[in-house]
């Protein structure tokens, strides 16, 4: 409160009125009696016993209008002690709410704040004029002075009523916005320790993975890089703020604790990437053993079939063997970056070997796959044959449950099937047929037909 802050002795004055005045007025009687001459005296005392009160040049209606405007003094000195212990409390709650939210709502809420401390201001100043006015314990005070001060008295203390209802209303309104800020007050030092403690499980974590011969420098730098955050941590949040302090202590939680479930697996980490090393080392050799057998099987599939059903195959010894370097290559590799403890490095390499090694072997087997089909088409074509007719006569089947006439987007794509199958079946009567194109044909037959049964069953459920 501004006013009341320029002038502390109206603020004592305001909230001690009726005491000041009482003692005032009976230490002016008694100098008074002591200095009248001892006749006078007794007549003073005689009169004030007989029931005349202290100032006998008082009395009646006078008395009255004094006692009035006195009351009116103390009742206005209450409402602004009132106004002003109100003020004070609410000033401590925006000064919580700032220190955690600076929404637009909170910036409208001190704002407002702002606008109440000038009509504060100008009823407490209101009512510090209305007291300097008016000395009530003047003993020649006018009967119309105590009626005049009685009624500014009055007018000032309506006025610090009213501003005492319009700030009331206004903390009524900022429950809400001060339950929000409380609650995250509440949570900021919780929130440090838990970050504290985390940095701590982290470092330990790490000293117990160094005790075991493993270096996890990668793992010592992520937790030395949390250091600055901790000492701006520790700095509080009175520096920071609570919003970003709470925010910081989340984050260097989350980068803790990654760092100790890390640190924890590392061990386990390292023995993975030494079972896979020998894995793919031995898968290598494998590899290598099986690559040499593409070459007989091409040499069979040139000899007894076209040159369709083997042209797609005579790169693979070659990139086999190609394939099988480079996986070499890259476990070499992969095995010099666990000896220097460089995990990610030997991770990415050995992913790298897996996946020429699934290429090679996929190419390899296709190989021998493809004489082995092959063989089973050349020996008995209708076995095939019979497989892909059925598969089309059971989509049909389900395209005609039920109705009369088959939907077209159903029956169409059978109907291709079907001659597809049938034009597949023809290049089978030539000399030299290609049985690789013929396979080929009824599997994408045989798709053709399993979809269109998916997508008639998806259609009738969804419809049930």
């Amino acid at each position: 409160m501004t006013a009341t802050h320029a002038k502390p002795q109206a603020r004592a004055g305001a909230s001690s009125a009726v005491r000041d005045v009482r003692q005032a007025s009976g230490a002016r009687d008694v100098l008074v009696l002591m200095l009248l001459p001892v006749p006078l005296l007794a007549g003073v005392l005689s009169a004030a016993f007989a029931g005349g009160g202290t100032r006998r040049w008082f009395g009646g209606r006078g008395e009255g209008q004094r006692a009035e405007a006195q009351a009116a003094k103390d009742a206005a000195a209450e409402a602004f002690v009132e106004l002003d212990t109100a003020q004070r409390d609410l000033q401590i709650s925006i000064e919580t709410i700032t220190a955690v939210d600076s929404s637009p709502a909170a910036r409208k809420a001190v704002d407002d704040f702002a606008a109440l401390g000038r009509s504060i201001d100008a009823a407490s100043s209101a009512y510090i004029t209305a007291v300097d006015a008016h000395d009530l314990d003047r003993d020649d005070l006018e009967p119309s002075v105590a009626t005049q001060a009685k009624a500014q008295l009055s007018s000032a203390k309506n006025e610090l009523v009213r501003v005492k209802g319009e700030l009331d209303r206004y903390a009524a309104g900022l429950g809400p916005l001060l339950g929000s800020a409380e609650t995250q007050l509440a949570r900021l030092a919780p929130a440090v320790e838990r970050a504290r403690q985390a940095l701590l499980s982290a470092s330990n974590a790490l000293d117990a993975v160094r005790e075991s011969g493993l270096r996890a420098d990668e793992l010592a730098a992520r937790l030395a890089a949390l250091a600055p955050e901790l000492t701006k941590l520790n700095q509080g949040a009175g520096r920071h703020g609570v919003a970003e302090t709470l925010q910081r202590a989340d984050q260097v939680l989350r980068d803790a604790e990654a760092v100790r479930a890390e640190a924890a697996q590392l061990p386990e980490r390292a023995a993975e990437i030494d079972r896979r090393l020998v894995t793919l080392r031995t898968r290598a050799e494998a590899l290598t053993t099986r690559a040499s057998s593409v070459e007989p099987v091409l040499s069979e599939l040139r000899r007894r079939f076209s040159a369709a059903c083997w042209q797609d195959l005579q790169p693979v010894p070659e990139q086999a063997a190609v394939n099988v370097r480079q996986a070499e290559e890259k476990l070499k590799e992969a095995a010099k970056a666990r000896s220097e403890q460089r995990w990610a490095d030997a991770t990415s390499r050995l992913s790298t070997v897996r996946a020429l090694l699934n290429a090679t072997d996929e190419a390899v087997s296709a190989a021998g796959d493809r004489l082995h089909r092959l063989n089973e088409v050349a020996k008995d074509p209708q076995q095939e044959i019979q497989r892909t007719r059925f598969a089309i006569r059971d989509a049909q089947r389900l395209a005609m449950d039920g109705r009369n006439t088959p939907e077209p987007r159903h029956a169409r794509p059978l109907d291709d099937a079907v001659a597809r199958l049938d034009q597949a079946v023809s290049g089978l009567e030539g000399r030299h047929p290609d049985y690789w194109h013929f396979l080929t044909v009824t599997e994408g037959v045989r798709q053709t037909a399993a979809h269109v049964v998916s997508e008639i069953r998806e259609e009738r459920g969804a419809g049930t």
